[in-house]
């Protein structure tokens, strides 16, 4: 249940994230999965979450800020910041994307890997039958 759609009115980008989290205004803290972070708020997912409008506290490793519950739909829950975090704090805590694979440029071709009698053959006819079958040209 991502919020931050591209036809919502969003005043700061939301990063997908899913990390560990924490809420809670004081000792009671709940676990929770954050989902997105923003400079602004964050979407979180857990059970269970406080009331909408409750004070809270956003904690995530060594960040913690304060906040409120804007809105809760089931195990969702968007909290919005009461003070807006600095870029360096948004993305020391959004992990960078790791690439799938490794890619390799290079040519394919027929000399990469010496060819076999049979395949010579095989390359053979099929030269040699698309030339016998254009005998007009």
């Amino acid at each position: 249940m991502d919020q931050s759609g591209l036809s919502q009115n969003r005043r700061s980008n939301r990063s997908p994230v899913l990390l560990s989290a924490k809420l809670g205004p004081d000792g009671s803290e709940v676990a929770v999965v954050l989902r997105n972070l923003s400079s602004e708020g964050a979407l979180v997912e857990g059970s269970p979450l406080p009331i909408e409008g409750a004070a809270t506290v956003f904690k995530r490793n060594e960040l913690s800020v304060a906040g409120h519950v804007v809105w809760v739909a089931g195990r969702y829950a968007g909290i919005a910041f009461n003070r807006k975090l600095e870029p360096a704090e948004v993305l020391r805590h959004v992990p960078r994307p790791r690439q799938k694979f490794d890619p390799e440029f290079r040519r394919p071709g027929l000399a990469c890997q010496p060819l076999s009698d049979a395949d010579r053959n095989m390359l053979e006819m099929w030269a040699t039958s698309a030339a016998v079958a254009r005998p007009g040209e």
